[in-house]
């Protein structure tokens, strides 16, 4: 029995819906869970835990302050009523243990977290790059190239091609990554497009937001490859709140393509509040 099987169905979803969902559900191949020790913030949301997340994130003041001030104004906002969640029994911010330090060697990865690219069907010198290995970058690449930005629940586990894209002026990181190294960007760009104030859980995600993917593109340039971000939400109970920033410049061009999977649970859970800015 699952989640779909026994949820309450809430006034305004019609059987139809329901129906077409739990049909999908039985074909879907990526319901399967990775067994990783993980470090867990403490369930639930308060400033304490805004401020937990901002410290490891290694961010600025501004942006712990900015996120502060999101979670203010959303604790003043009325939930929505079609919401099926228990935001107080949520995980916040989820990492695995053995991404507290880089890894120098394919050898120094935890295994499963390799198996688990691999069974995502991510080839060996991604999973490489991914993992954090260091010289990975400098590994001879195979058939078509796709920039990935991989991220593990709560944190970005790597971003791919990162040096052959910074040859075309492309900057292709973690949102994580540029607060710390590109803060002038992000500051004039973040929160632009769908402000802090813009509904419940745009307040939300200003206020806990873990990681995801950051792309500038200059003026006139064509970006040499297609990017794509892609979330694997493993944790139970754990809320992944991704925030994905892309400033396409004038006369540039770029791909993007986002992904997620998940296990499937038998509990419902909040998989995914987070949006893309263009």
């Amino acid at each position: 029995m699952t989640a779909l099987d026994t949820v309450e169905v809430k006034e305004g979803v019609d059987q139809e819906t329901v129906d077409a969902v739990k049909e999908l559900s039985g074909n879907y191949k990526y319901g399967w869970e990775t067994e990783i020790e993980m470090e867990f913030a403490p369930k639930g949301v308060n400033p304490d835990i805004v401020r937990l997340i901002s410290k490891k994130n290694n961010e600025p003041e501004w942006m712990t302050e900015w996120r502060l001030s999101a979670f203010e104004r959303w604790e003043k906002i009325e939930e929505p009523t079609w919401a099926m969640v228990n935001y107080p029994d949520i995980y916040y911010y989820a990492r695995p243990k053995s991404m507290e330090e880089k890894p120098k060697s394919l050898d120094e990865v935890d295994p499963k977290l390799l198996a688990t690219y691999e069974k995502l069907g991510i080839p060996l010198k991604e999973q490489m790059i991914l993992a954090g290995v260091e010289g990975a970058e400098d590994a001879p690449a195979e058939g078509r190239k796709v920039a990935v930005d991989a991220v593990f629940d709560s944190v970005s586990v790597g971003t791919t091609f990162q040096k052959e894209l910074e040859k075309a002026g492309v900057i292709f990181c973690s949102i994580s990554e540029a607060i710390e190294n590109h803060p002038e960007l992000v500051k004039k760009y973040l929160g632009s497009v769908v402000p802090p104030s813009d509904n419940f859980y745009a307040t939300l995600n200003s206020a806990v937001f873990s990681d995801g993917s950051f792309v500038y593109i200059p003026p006139g340039v064509r970006c040499p490859m297609e990017l794509s971000t892609y979330f694997r939400i493993n944790a139970e109970n754990t809320g992944q709140f991704e925030r994905t920033l892309i400033i396409a410049d004038k006369g540039s061009y770029v791909s993007y393509l986002e992904g997620c999977t998940a296990p499937k649970r038998d509990t419902a859970q909040l998989a995914t509040a987070g949006f893309i800015t263009l």
